[in-house]
C-alpha cells in the first residue's frame, strides 16, 4: 500500500522495476524523499512491499504519479518509448522528467531524451533531463559510494533536480551537453562488449587497454558528429562510466562480451539473463548513426560483426590487430 503524502517531503515517482529503478528507490528513501515506485503488475508490487523498504510500490499508475515533483524512467531502453505513453495522461507541467536508461532505441537510433520529447506534451519537452554516470546498481545497493551527472538544455532544472536527489554517498554534477551525456553512458556499452571479448579470449590487460582506448577514440567521433562536446566524454558521464563497465564484473556487457568469447551464443546468452545487456540493441543503432555520418569506425564495426553478422570473436580481434597496426599507431 502507498503510504499517506507528508506535504513536507518532496515526491519522487520510479518508472520501472529494474535493479537500478530499486536502487534509486532505497537511495531517495533514505535521503527521505517520498518514492513511489510504478510497477507493471499487482504481484510485483505485492513482492516489493513484503521486503522492508523505505519506498513505496503500486501497480497503479495514476496512483504513482499523483503531485510527483520528479519522474524518473528506469527501464529497458526499447521499452522507454511505450512507458512513457502510457504515463501520459497523468503527467502535469509541475513535474521534472528524467531518463535513467543508457540506451539508443533501436529502430531509430533516438537518444532517451528524444523518446521522451516526442511521447509528452509540447508544453513539457522543457522539463526533461537526463541521468548517467558511473552506476553499478549493485555497489550503489550495498551503500558504497557513487557519482553521477544530470544533463538537461536548462541548467537550473538539472540543479533542482540534482538537489532532489543528492546525497553524501550519490554525488551528483550537472551539465547542459544533453548529447554527449546521454551517448557516453550508451556507447561505452559497446566497448564494454569489446572489453568482455578481449578477456574471453585470454588476450591479456594490455592489449585490452589499447582496445578501449582506441574504441573510446571512436564514440567521441562519432559523438561529436552527433552534435555533443568532446569533452563530455571525459568527464564523467564519459571516460569515468566506461572504466567502470569495461572493468566490472557486475557489467552485464562486459559479461556478454565474455560470454560470446568463450563460445555461447547471444541468443542463449540473452535467454539466460535476468536483464537486459543495452550494449547489444545500441550497437546496431549506433552501426547506422555513424554510416548515416559517413563515418569509418573500424572498431563499431567488429562489435557489429560479432553480434548480428556471424563474426568469431577470434577473427574479429586478429582483424583489430591489423586495423590497429594500419590506421592506429602510425598516429600515436
Amino acid at each position: 500500500m502507498v503510504k499517506d503524502r507528508q506535504s513536507s517531503r518532496p515526491r519522487v515517482t520510479i518508472i520501472g522495476n529494474t535493479s537500478w529503478g530499486n536502487t534509486l528507490g532505497a537511495v531517495l528513501g533514505e535521503k527521505g524523499v517520498e518514492v513511489r515506485l510504478w510497477t507493471r503488475s499487482e504481484a510485483e508490487a505485492q513482492e516489493l512491499s513484503q521486503g522492508r523498504r523505505n519506498y513505496s510500490s503500486t501497480s497503479c499508475l495514476q496512483e504513482a504519479l499523483s503531485e510527483a515533483n520528479l519522474v524518473i524512467w528506469v527501464v529497458p531502453s526499447q521499452k522507454l518509448r511505450e512507458n512513457v505513453a502510457q504515463a501520459r495522461g497523468y503527467l502535469t507541467n509541475s513535474m521534472l522528467l528524467m531518463s535513467a536508461a543508457k540506451g539508443l532505441e533501436a529502430h531509430s537510433g533516438k537518444r532517451m531524451s528524444q523518446v521522451l520529447a516526442e511521447e509528452i506534451a509540447s508544453s513539457m519537452t522543457g522539463h526533461l533531463c537526463v541521468l548517467s554516470g558511473p552506476n553499478l546498481a549493485g555497489e550503489i545497493a550495498q551503500g558504497l559510494p557513487a557519482a553521477t551527472v544530470i544533463a538537461s538544455h536548462d541548467v537550473a532544472l538539472a540543479e533542482k533536480a540534482r538537489k532532489l536527489m543528492e546525497s553524501p554517498k550519490f554525488v551528483i554534477s550537472t551539465s547542459d551537453d544533453v548529447i554527449g551525456v546521454e551517448l557516453g553512458g550508451a556507447l561505452k556499452n559497446i566497448i564494454a562488449l569489446g572489453a568482455g571479448m578481449m578477456d574471453g579470449l585470454g588476450l591479456g590487460d594490455n592489449a585490452k587497454g589499447a582496445f578501449i582506448a582506441w574504441g573510446w577514440t571512436e564514440v567521441v567521433s562519432l559523438g561529436v558528429a552527433l552534435g555533443a562536446r568532446a569533452d563530455t566524454f571525459y568527464g564523467l558521464a564519459g571516460l569515468g562510466d566506461l572504466i567502470t563497465t569495461c572493468a566490472s564484473t557486475l557489467s552485464r556487457n562486459h559479461n556478454v562480451g565474455y560470454e560470446l568469447a568463450r563460445g555461447r551464443s547471444l541468443s542463449e546468452i540473452s535467454a539466460s539473463m535476468s536483464h537486459v545487456a543495452e550494449g547489444v540493441a545500441t550497437t546496431a543503432a549506433a552501426h547506422r548513426l555513424a554510416e548515416n555520418q559517413g563515418l569509418r569506425l573500424p572498431i563499431l564495426d567488429l562489435i557489429q560483426g560479432v553480434l548480428f553478422e556471424g563474426l568469431a570473436p577470434s577473427r574479429a580481434l586478429t582483424a583489430f590487430r591489423k586495423l590497429a597496426s594500419n590506421h592506429y599507431c602510425s598516429a600515436d
